[in-house]
Parts: structure tokens; sequence; C-alpha cells
């Protein structure tokens, strides 16, 4: 049965939301202090899902819709990021950000993929991920209007270790040890094949919010 027409009692929900609006804060605040970049890209996927699982247990069409885009947009957000540190990794094999640092110097046009991705990761208009996490920081201000404040401090630690992630790999001076390889024609491809379909999107959302609206 649809949780839209036999919602649960809200008692049983109170802990379960707690629990996820509190994760959305401590793993966000967990990616500010990672030395591991795939670590990082990591707590960041566990701080949005905490957003996808608020949005569930609201049981209301404009959560479950939210909820939806979220996990499709920060499904390709986030595997493009672990593509990009992938990248990073071929050419380094380390993930220490402080001994990786100044690879705009050296591969210019993935500096401007990791630019694009982490902006997308930040929700930044027109992205299809701001729709997601807007429908549902409403959904949620509609359940408990004290949740703003959370989801707010949420999404400025988002925007905080985004751009922590991008100066710490791409800015600054880089180090003299490793010899770096090009990028290659399918890292490119690669990047253009997720952030496609995060641009589709934003001009015909019904596709993934006809389902519940």
């Amino acid at each position: 049965n649809s949780p839209m027409l036999h919602p649960h009692p809200q008692l049983l929900l109170y802990p379960l939301m707690v629990l996820a609006i509190w994760g959305i804060l401590m793993t966000s605040s967990i990616c500010l202090r990672q030395t591991d970049l795939k670590a990082l890209i990591a707590y960041s996927s566990v701080s949005h899902m905490g957003l996808v699982a608020a949005a569930i247990l609201t049981q209301t069409p404009w959560g479950l819709t939210g909820a939806m885009i979220l996990m499709i947009a920060h499904g390709l957000t986030s595997s493009a990021l672990f593509s990009l540190a992938n990248t990073n990794y071929e050419r380094t094999h380390t993930r220490t950000l402080l001994l990786v640092r100044g690879l705009q110097l050296a591969m210019p046009l993935m500096s401007t993929w990791w630019l694009f991705i982490g902006l997308t990761n930040m929700a930044l208009p027109p992205s299809i991920n701001l729709i997601g996490e807007l429908l549902i920081i409403t959904t949620l201000f509609n359940w408990s209007p004290f949740t703003i404040i959370l989801t707010g401090i949420g999404t400025l630690i988002t925007a905080s270790y985004t751009l922590y992630m991008f100066l710490m790999t791409q800015r600054g001076n880089i180090s003299t040890q490793f010899h770096l390889l090009p990028t290659q024609t399918r890292e490119h491809l690669l990047m253009t094949l997720h952030l496609l379909p995060l641009g589709l999107l934003i001009m015909k959302p019904t596709l993934i919010t006809g389902l519940f609206t």
C-alpha cells in the first residue's frame, strides 16, 4: 500500500527523523576533516542520503518526489566525483589531499570537470539537485519549521566541504614528485555521460517527478 494513503503514526517517525537529520550534520562535518579524497566523497553521499531518508519519512507527495529527484541526481554526481578521484589516483597513486595539489596546472580540462561536478554537488542553480533539495527542505519545513535551521546548516557545510575538496585538489603548488600523464578521451567522455543526463533532466524533470505528482 502507498504510505501516502496509509501513513504511519507520527510518534513512530520522530526517532528516525531525528537520526536522519542528525546524520546529515554529522557526516557533513566529518567531510570537513577528511584527508582522504574518496572517503570525503563517500561521506558526502551519506549526508545526501540523510536528506532522502528524512524526505521519505514525511510520507508526502512532495517529499517522495524530492527524494526521487535527489537520489537520481546525487547518484550521477557522486559517481562522477568518484570517477574524477580515480583519474587523480591513476596518476599519483595516492588519495591524500595534502599530497595531491595544483592539478589544475597539469590537467586544466579535468579541472573544469571538477568545477562543474562540484557546483552540481553543491546544488547550485539550475541543477536538478537544487530542485530535489528545495522540495525536501520545503517538505521538512512544513513538517516542522525548526528543521529549516538544521537543513540550512547542512547546506552551508556541504558548500564548504565541496569548495575545500576543489581547492585542495586543483589549486596550490603542484608536487614535483609526480610525472602526470595527460588526460585521455575516455575520461572526458565518461564525464560527459555523467553531466549530460543531469542537464537533460533540468529540461524535463517530469521524467522522474511524474510518479508521485
